[in-house]
């Protein structure tokens, strides 16, 4: 039996000279999510993101054997 896990990561666009804000920033995030569910056993078995205005949802999908 396998056991789930979701995660939902939040962005928001904002006006800067760094095209790259969200991916710097979200790389942290995503990053310290492996590693805090790695050691229980976790593993990233899926992502997906979606837009909705100045926002970017990043889900990450976790799985485990039970």
């Amino acid at each position: 039996m396998k056991e789930y896990k979701v995660e939902a990561l939040i962005y928001y666009s904002k006006l800067t000279l760094d095209s790259e804000h969200i991916v710097k920033k979200s790389k942290e995030e995503i990053q310290a999510k492996l590693d805090e569910y790695a050691p229980q056993g976790y593993r990233l078995t899926s992502t997906t993101s979606t837009s909705f205005g100045a926002a970017i949802y990043i889900y990450l999908f976790f799985e485990k054997d039970s």
